[in-house]
């Protein structure tokens, strides 16, 4: 067999090849210029963004809406550095990414060269793994064991960092062999006997509530937990990332829990006697205060990270194990256990706090949500910044599927929704994309337009302008005695913006110009911005007051 003599870049793009990458997400520079120049005879497509934090951000949404892995690519220094908040985030929410990056060579390491930045140190906590390739031989086996670590047990980004030098040595390639990583057990076993626990549990059970995380999602799980909540008629309440993983517009669904969930999921768990955690993480937006989350319930916690058990909860039944699996004993072991009291008063909470807002002749944010799910159907990809457009998009976009709704939850990084919303298009190019952003978080990566531009990627993003950071000013109101410090804005002409990236701009200032704007940008198969002028002073409600008892909602 003939050896074959490459350049690192080469067999570094090779390797990503094996791994079934078709596409990364990049920004050149000095140090990356070796792969650059190996990516031009490349088939990998590249998508050249205008900053290398919706880099990180495209190859995150794109990793999230098709389920395989997202890969970004930046230079040393500050391209590196730019990553870190992408890395954060992706690392937050459980997504499998991996950035490469550029490093000056090995022989200027630790010598403050020009655009270096220790890259594997700053990143070591919000990474699952990263690596320093210092040899060229370990360049194609370093690929192969970054992307089996990104993608099993509990995914998450993974960094490697590659020295010029790396890149530009010729060496003989010789595929990677067996991956052996000692200590590195991805997927726990199953404790069957803990299942058996879970099911006699359940079965004595009068008030079960199902809360469901982003876990279900990633593991799709979502066949599974609608069969579950079906079989034993148990109510499904949901946190941020695990909207879509059961059918928003299920009789059992109750939306999303916490601070800013529907009254009667937070009921729910008030007076439930059994909760079924699956694929979720107890944070603190959704339990409130803690000595008062879930008083009456014994909890069953199923996750595939065994740190997250008992982390922030008590657990009386722990199962360690991919949630999609365990699911599947759990349904072979259970039996039927309908309550008929149980569902009479979830229904009757329903009637009595369903979601609503007060209509005025303004645009009501709300209203623009719902608007853009009945025109879709349901079945957009929706994306959104962080903010009360976040919010409202939660409450009132039913979401039915898994991985169509595409949010920062754990870091709540402005600026995430529009290069997320790239990556979604790349990622699923025959569906509707929408972002809903703020007047505030859109204009943290608006450059990114350019990009959805310079692609031909007709993402749609609606701008729910209000004039100020609105959640900042929410809590300035009901908490800081309406003292709105630095939260009002002076924001550009939209329409104008959009046209100046080369994008279609309208602007909406009535209501009865909502449904045919949104139907305009639908049918444009083109970059749209829609400037959505909202009451100024509307609220996200209900709101649990921070460090209040989920009971404790005001609005």
């Amino acid at each position: 067999m003939s050896v074959v003599k490459l350049s690192g870049a080469e067999i570094l793009l090779k390797s990503i090849e094996a791994e079934g990458v078709d596409t990364i997400f990049g920004y050149p520079g000095g140090q990356a210029l070796p792969i650059y120049d190996a990516l031009y005879d490349s088939g990998i497509r590249h998508i050249l963004a205008r900053h290398e934090q919706g880099v990180a951000h495209a190859a995150d949404g794109y990793a999230r809406a098709t389920g395989r892995p997202g890969v970004c690519l930046a230079t040393s220094g500050p391209g590196a550095t730019n990553l870190v908040t992408g890395l954060a985030n992706a690392y937050m929410d459980s997504v499998p990414m991996v950035a490469i990056t550029g490093q000056v060579t090995r022989s200027s390491l630790g010598k403050d060269s020009f655009q270096e930045a220790d890259i594997t140190g700053i990143t070591m906590p919000i990474t699952k793994h990263n690596f320093l390739v210092k040899d060229p031989s370990e360049l194609a086996m370093t690929v192969k064991e970054a992307f089996y670590i990104a993608t099993t047990g509990r995914p998450g980004p993974v960094l490697i960092d590659v020295p010029s030098d790396i890149s530009l040595s010729q060496i003989d390639y010789k595929p990677p062999g067996e991956i052996k990583l000692p200590g590195y057990k991805p997927v726990p076993d199953i404790d069957v006997k803990q299942v058996i626990e879970a099911a006699e549990a359940i079965a004595c059970s009068k008030q079960p509530l199902i809360y469901a995380g982003g876990g279900v999602v990633i593991s799709g799980a979502h066949d599974e937990l609608l069969r579950l909540a079906e079989m034993l008629a148990a109510p499904v309440t949901c946190t941020l990332m695990g909207l879509g993983g059961f059918p928003g517009n299920h009789p059992l669904s109750l939306g999303m829990l916490g601070m800013h969930g529907t009254k009667y999921a937070n009921f729910a768990v008030c007076e439930c006697d059994l909760l079924i955690a699956v694929g979720a993480r107890f944070d603190n937006r959704v339990t409130g205060k803690l000595e008062t989350f879930a008083p009456k319930a014994k909890i069953i916690h199923i996750d595939i990270d065994p740190a997250e058990i008992g982390k922030n909860v008590k657990v009386d039944i722990p199962i360690e194990g991919d949630v999609k699996a365990v699911l599947g004993r759990l349904l072979e072991v259970l039996r039927p256990n309908l309550e008929d009291a149980w569902r009479e008063k979830i229904k009757a909470w329903k009637k009595e706090y369903p979601l609503k807002y007060c209509e005025s002749g303004n645009i009501k944010p709300q209203y623009v949500i719902q608007e853009i799910y009945n025109l879709t159907e349901g079945n957009a990809r929706i994306t959104t910044e962080v903010g009360q457009h976040q919010m409202w998009t939660a409450q009132y976009y039913s979401f039915t599927k898994p991985r169509s709704f595409i949010t920062s939850g754990g870091l709540g990084t402005m600026g995430f929704g529009l290069p997320a919303a790239i990556g979604v298009q790349v990622g699923c190019p025959d569906e509707v994309v929408f972002d809903v952003a703020g007047d505030g978080s859109i204009q943290m990566n608006i450059q990114e337009l350019c990009t959805a531009v310079n692609y031909d990627l007709p993402v749609n993003v609606a701008i729910l302008n209000n004039g100020y950071l609105g959640l900042v000013r929410q809590w300035q109101e009901m908490f800081y005695n309406r003292r709105y410090s630095q939260s009002e804005l002076l924001n550009p002409d939209f329409v104008k913006l959009a046209e100046a990236y080369g994008a279609i701009g309208i602007r909406v200032a009535r209501k009865e110009e909502v449904v045919p704007a949104l139907k305009k940008a639908i049918q444009a198969k083109k970059p749209v911005m829609i400037d959505f002028i909202i009451d100024r002073e509307d609220n996200v409600l209900p709101i649990v007051p921070p460090g209040e008892s989920l009971d404790n909602m005001l609005g």
